[in-house]
């Protein structure tokens, strides 16, 4: 049986004109001899619709209710989107998480699936049946609705595609693929062909939206090859897939940056064992994410600056954890909203030196200041002005090429 596992995101469902589009989407691959699952998230707006609703009713509104309430939205996306086939003549019928069932371990709010049950869905297959799959939620073992976290249906089908052994998974969306950076930022920007997981998840996590991080570490563990595209132009899209797979001559593949990331510094914290562990352990436990961290000791060895970022909303939290402290001394703190982290990724950097000194070399040459740096074995971070932004981001894209 030739299985492809669709996924079509809240944009390519955001109107009932879109999903008819979605729908003969749907019944192409159909002619074609596929076998399709469909994974739908809700229509664009609903989900943030509900949870503000949530809101209104209480700042500590249950999460098992939460799970309940936006989980709702992929219901009456997966409806109309059967409701359509249906009317195009072909089988075709919606099923929720429990139906199936999707079984989920872990909190609500970010459950992860552990396991989805076979047997119905391939039985309406083998009928000639299109199932509709609701996105984003699953069932836990109290036969309570979870939801797998934002952006969760790309890991709803990616899973799908996992268990079923699909030939495809592909990610249909508002934009052609994947690109060498944000082309909102940089007209110049160039769909990417084929990427590496590792390159994507890099990318994601430092400000890419087209795909939730934790989707693609769902299929960089179980190895299912993904395809991004649109929705709403007939062009091939972006594969994701392992390195072994990719030839290229390019040494970056893309450059990420950040909106909301804000910098801390304290200064003059008294040096001691430990002490980095007392300043970020109150952060962990109230979920405040810190990212890049720089120490600098002083000449007597007797006091540190410590510089960390977070994201923007975290700031304020942060400032009265910091305060409220009573294990750590220090003589100033300062905060910093007006910073964007750039990043330069590709697995072409393991193999070719020099490319940190490119980076500062051009970054330099436009008299753009760099206040932290962070790598890892394909990424380099930098800390720079917010409004720096644009003019960092086109020199890099054409000192590493990314322009051709």
């Amino acid at each position: 049986m030739k299985i492809v596992v669709l996924k079509f995101g809240g944009t390519s469902v955001g109107s009932v004109q879109k999903i008819k589009k979605v729908a003969n989407i749907i019944g192409n691959y159909v002619k074609k001899k596929y076998k399709v699952i469909v994974v739908s998230s809700a229509m664009s707006g609903v989900t943030n619709e509900l949870v503000n609703k949530s809101r209104s009713i209480s700042r500590n509104f249950s999460e098992s209710e939460y799970d309940v309430l936006v989980s709702s939205g992929e219901q009456v996306a997966c409806s109309l989107i059967a409701g359509q086939l249906l009317n195009l003549g072909f089988k075709s019928r919606s099923w929720l998480a429990w139906q199936i069932p999707i079984l989920t371990e872990g909190k609500y709010k970010n459950s992860r699936i552990q396991k989805i049950n076979k047997n119905k869905i391939l039985n309406y297959l083998k009928s000639g049946g299109i199932p509709v799959v609701t996105g984003f939620q699953g069932v836990n073992s109290e036969n309570r609705l979870t939801t797998i976290g934002r952006g969760g249906s790309d890991a709803s089908a990616i899973m799908f595609a996992k268990f079923f052994n699909a030939d495809k998974c592909i990610i249909y969306t508002d934009v052609e693929g994947v690109f060498t950076t944000d082309p909102n930022k940089l007209k110049k920007a160039k769909k990417i062909k084929i990427i590496s997981y590792e390159e994507m998840l890099e990318m994601a996590s430092l400000g890419a939206k087209v795909m939730q991080p934790v989707s693609i570490q769902d299929a960089r563990l179980n190895r299912i090859d993904i395809e991004v595209k649109s929705s709403f132009i007939k062009k091939t899209g972006t594969l994701i897939t392992k390195r072994s797979n990719i030839f290229k001559n390019k040494i970056i593949t893309g450059i990420s940056s950040t909106q909301n990331d804000a910098k801390v510094t304290l200064v003059g914290v008294k040096d001691r064992p430990g002490v980095a562990a007392s300043i970020f352990k109150p952060l962990s436990k109230n979920s405040i994410n810190v990212d890049m961290v720089v120490q600098n000791i002083s000449a007597n060895g007797k006091e540190t600056d410590l510089t960390f970022t977070i994201k923007n909303e975290d700031l304020n939290k942060t400032k009265k954890i910091l305060f409220k402290n009573k294990e750590i001394n220090f003589r100033n703190l300062i905060f910093n909203k007006g910073v964007s982290k750039i990043s330069i990724i590709g697995v072409g950097m393991i193999t070719t030196p020099g490319v940190t000194f490119r980076m500062f070399q051009a970054l330099a040459k436009k008299n753009i200041n760099i206040q932290v740096i962070s790598t890892s074995e394909i990424k380099i971070s930098v800390l720079i002005d917010k409004r720096n932004v644009k003019k960092a981001l086109r020199v890099l894209h054409t000192e590493f090429k990314l322009d051709k």
